[in-house]
């Protein structure tokens, strides 16, 4: 079994261990590709309403609350990742909220229901093994709980197809050993 360690890399939570759950049902991202992502992404977190899909260990919402993100929804269906995403929401303390269940059924049924508004920041991270059409899919159901000019994050596996969604403007792309990272920006409709 592997036990995943992983840290929150800056702002007041700066240091602070996070803990991932044992065995490979998440696969966490680098620190260095972390790094990389909040550095490019820097001045749209703090303030920023955030969610978090396919949350794992909570460490990329984690990270946007520790760098000032005013609040983080965090959504992951493994019950053993549920368990450390909870422990890594408490250890941090900066809030954030967690909803347990599916990705797909939380952006077309729970999100409305829970009155939710406009997420400035979303963090989209699904399985490796999950397709392409079902991560556009994804994107598409995202929408309407995204804000203007919001900034949306894809995680995929490197060498994958860019995911396309309407509305979504492609404004950058690095790579980071096996993963590649697609920052877009909602455009003005």
């Amino acid at each position: 079994m592997v036990v995943h360690f992983m840290r929150v890399i800056a702002g007041v939570a700066k240091g602070r261990r996070l803990r991932g759950p044992r065995g490979n049902v998440t696969r966490p991202m680098t620190d260095r590709a972390k790094e990389g992502l909040f550095s490019s992404i820097a001045a749209d977190v703090p303030g920023a309403a955030v969610i978090d899909l396919f949350a794992g260990t909570g460490s990329l919402g984690l990270e946007a609350l520790s760098r000032g993100a005013e609040s983080a929804i965090f959504v992951e269906n493994d019950k053993a990742a549920l368990k450390v995403l909870e422990a890594n929401i408490e250890s941090v303390g900066l809030g954030g909220e967690f909803i347990a269940g599916e990705v797909e059924y939380t952006l077309s049924t729970t999100l409305t229901r829970m009155g939710v508004g406009r997420f400035d920041l979303a963090f989209v991270d699904p399985p490796y093994d999950d397709s392409l059409a079902s991560v556009e899919a994804i994107l598409s159901a995202l929408m309407p709980f995204l804000a203007e000019d919001a900034m949306v994050v894809v995680h995929r596996l490197e060498g994958e197809p860019r995911p396309v969604a309407d509305a979504l403007a492609s404004v950058g792309e690095r790579t980071y050993g096996t993963a590649t990272l697609w920052r877009y920006v909602k455009e003005h409709m």
